[in-house]
């Protein structure tokens, strides 16, 4: 079977705070190393009421000091916002204290509005126009440093710190390809060229030092419970969240509300029934089929799984629900 990992935004939840939101990122990431997850991922957003994630390093540090075995990284860190240097020493640090288990996954968007962008890097000079250089760079301090190399990554020249290319369209794929390196679709929101870029990538990979062979991991929304009825009861957050995002009032991760599909408009129900596509949202055996099913039809080479739901305590279940669907999948497989 493939490996299953988690990606965690660190939801801030109507009611709570940051410091809630941390400590359950902490706790799910420890059931999730309990029920052989492969990997726990946090990602990068900013000015975003609901997510606690935006000091991607420092939460990264948190769970992997947390834990003891399972893989921890960024799902990703949003390359524009950062020079590379700081970015490879932030990791070489992280690589430093956590030896073997540290992620490093790129992305090119700002994970922000252009405003707060701007509030970020102060000025726009770097932009995800320079994305690649700013990839070859960060690559290039992860090197064994030269003798006279003027400018070193301390920590993190020499350090096996390995590198991700995200995206959700055909040009993270084509870079990633060129580059030799895995990559990793966002499937979970923004889905439209998923199946084109996995062709696109497996088919123009080139092999490199850090693989040998093309690997693609895909995103998909897992919320899980003991029937159905619950399952898409718990998935209005999400869905709620989405509509006000795209409605320029993203806030704290909201409860979730009986009936809240049947007041949507015809434009929000068709925005959602696109951004949400990769979705599986039901019982455990509903949610067994619909890993199997995404699984056929893509050829993944592992997944990454994202389920925000407002309790934490049915987060955590629904977790437990989805480890136990990967190891049936895995027996009839």
């Amino acid at each position: 079977m493939i490996p299953f990992s988690v990606l965690d935004l660190a939801p801030i939840v109507q009611g709570g705070d940051a410091a809630q939101a941390l400590r359950n990122t902490l706790d799910l990431a420890r059931h999730a190393e309990r029920l052989g997850v492969h990997r726990y991922w946090l990602a990068e957003h900013h000015n975003m009421g609901g997510v606690a994630s935006a000091a991607t390093s420092i939460v990264i540090a948190h769970v992997a000091g947390g834990t003891s075995t399972i893989r921890v990284g960024a799902g990703g860190i949003m390359l524009p916002n950062h020079a590379p240097l700081v970015i490879a020493e932030q990791f070489g640090t992280l690589a430093s204290l956590f030896p073997g288990r540290i992620d490093l996954g790129l992305g090119r968007a700002p994970g922000s509005d252009p405003i707060t962008a701007r509030a970020l890097r102060r000025n726009l000079a770097g932009d995800a126009d320079g994305f690649p250089q700013d990839v070859l760079e960060l690559m290039g301090y992860f090197r064994p440093a030269e003798p006279g190399q003027l400018v070193q990554a301390v920590p993190g020249a020499g350090l096996d710190v390995p590198i991700w290319i995200l995206g959700s369209s055909l040009f993270g794929a084509q870079l990633a390809a060129a580059l030799g390196l895995p990559y990793a679709f966002a499937s979970h929101f923004a889905p439209g060229q998923m199946m084109q870029a996995i062709a696109l990538y497996r088919r123009e990979f080139r092999p490199s030092v850090q693989r040998a062979e093309p690997r693609v991991m895909l995103g998909i929304n897992v919320v899980a419970a003991a029937t159905d009825e619950e399952a898409r009861f718990r998935w209005t957050s999400l869905q709620q969240a989405f509509v006000n995002l795209r409605r320029g009032r993203p806030g704290p991760f909201p409860p979730p509300v009986d009936g809240f599909e049947r007041d949507l408009s015809p434009l929000d129900r068709a925005g959602l029934d696109q951004a949400l596509a990769c979705s599986v949202v039901g019982s455990p055996e509903t949610v067994r089929r619909g890993l199997d099913a995404f699984i056929t039809r893509t050829r993944a080479d592992e997944l990454i799984v994202s389920s925000p739901i407002f309790d934490h305590a049915a987060r955590v279940r629904s977790l437990e629900l989805t480890a136990a669907a990967r190891d049936e999948l895995a027996h009839a497989g």
